[in-house]
């Protein structure tokens, strides 16, 4: 009994590799094997970092409010604790907005959250 290499199977899964791999340099983007391991590495890649960017976003939003916290006389964490204490449920990525293109409205919201925290 001859071997069969079952080639259009395996030409159909290197291709669908190599589609993959289309753009990256040298050999990474020709040859299979090569291609392979950078491909498998950059799903992984992928993966972890739609994690990271969460991670990411969250720290660049406390750091515009901080920043903003501190034009009005507070820091992050008082201006939180202020927030918390006034009941007022605002998120960060809203925070964040309000600092960045809205500086009168973030002003009342401090000014509320200083007058929490004097209670």
């Amino acid at each position: 009994m001859p071997r069969v290499k079952s080639t259009p199977v395996t030409k159909k899964r290197r291709k669908k590799v190599l589609k993959l791999a289309k753009g990256y340099y040298g050999s990474k983007h020709t040859l299979y094997k090569v291609a392979n391991q950078q491909v498998m590495k950059s799903l992984m890649y992928a993966y972890r970092d739609r994690r990271n960017k969460k991670r990411e976003f969250r720290k660049l939003w406390i750091t515009r409010i901080n920043a903003a916290a501190r034009l009005n006389g507070l820091s992050y964490s008082r201006l939180m604790h202020g927030l918390k204490l006034a009941e007022i449920e605002v998120n960060r990525k809203m925070l964040a907005d309000l600092a960045v293109t809205d500086a009168q409205a973030f002003t009342q919201l401090a000014d509320v959250a200083k007058k929490a925290i004097a209670k």
